[in-house]
C-alpha cells in the first residue's frame, strides 16, 4: 500500500485549494492558539465546505466539549491530539463523535514506548513527532531508528522535519505500519503558506 500524504498547518484558502489539487490524502488545520499556523475561526465556512481531502484538526489539551464543538462546527474528519490527552480522554472523544482519532507523541531517546499500550484500542492512528516543549513544529527530524522500538500493530503518521532532502530516506523506513508522512514547515514560504512547487516534487516522489 502506498504511503499516504498529509499536509499540515494550512491557513489560506487559495493555498489550500492548490494543495488539495495535488491529490493529498489529509489536510491539517491547527487549532492551538500559540501556533504560528493557528487557523482560528476566520476560515470556518471555507473549511466546512471542503469535501476532499480528509480534514484534520490539530489540538493541544483542548477540553472535550470545546473539541467536540469544533469538530462539528468545522466538519472535521479527524482530530490530532498533540498534548497530554489520556487514553480515557481519547475513549470519551470516540464515544462523542465519529472523527478519526490520531494521538501524537514527541519522540526522543528517552521516550517510553510502553505508554502507548493503553491507547492501542482507543485511537485509530499514532503520530510520531520530534519531542519539543512546544508540542511539535520544530522542523527537526528525530532519530527514525527509534521506531524499531515500537511494538504495537497500530499504524502511524511520521512527522517532524520532513522535507525535500529527506523524503527519500523516510520512504526507506521499512515498516508496514508507516501509514502516512506529515509535511509542514519544510515546505513553507512562511508559516501557514506552502510552496506548491516543492510540495509537487515531493508528493510525486512519494506517490511513485
Amino acid at each position: 500500500m502506498a504511503v499516504k500524504v498529509k499536509v499540515c498547518g494550512m491557513k489560506y484558502p487559495d493555498n489550500i485549494a492548490e494543495v488539495t489539487a495535488l491529490g493529498v490524502d489529509y489536510i491539517g488545520f491547527i487549532f492551538y492558539e500559540k501556533s504560528k499556523r493557528y487557523v482560528g475561526t476566520a476560515q470556518r465556512e471555507y473549511i466546512r465546505n471542503l469535501v476532499q481531502p480528509a480534514k484534520v484538526g490539530v489540538f493541544v489539551n483542548t477540553d472535550l466539549p470545546e473539541l467536540v464543538d469544533t469538530i462539528h462546527n468545522f466538519k472535521l474528519d479527524a482530530v490530532q491530539l498533540h498534548g497530554n490527552e489520556t487514553a480515557e480522554f481519547c475513549q470519551a472523544l470516540k464515544a462523542e463523535t465519529s472523527a478519526i482519532v490520531i494521538k501524537a507523541f514527541g519522540v526522543d531517546h528517552n521516550f517510553d514506548w510502553n505508554q502507548l499500550e493503553s491507547y492501542r484500542d482507543v485511537v485509530d492512528y499514532f503520530l510520531f513527532d520530534t519531542k519539543s516543549s512546544a508540542y511539535g513544529g520544530t522542523g527537526i527530524p528525530f532519530d527514525w531508528s527509534l521506531l524499531n522500538q515500537y511494538k504495537l500493530d497500530c499504524p502511524y503518521f511520521l512527522s517532524g522535519g520532513l522535507g525535500p532532502d529527506n523524503i527519500g530516506e523516510a520512504l526507506q523506513v521499512n515498516d508496514p505500519r508507516l501509514y502516512a508522512l506529515d509535511l509542514n514547515s519544510k515546505f513553507e514560504v512562511e508559516p501557514g503558506l506552502k510552496d506548491i512547487n516543492l510540495l509537487t516534487q515531493s508528493i510525486n516522489n512519494i506517490k511513485r
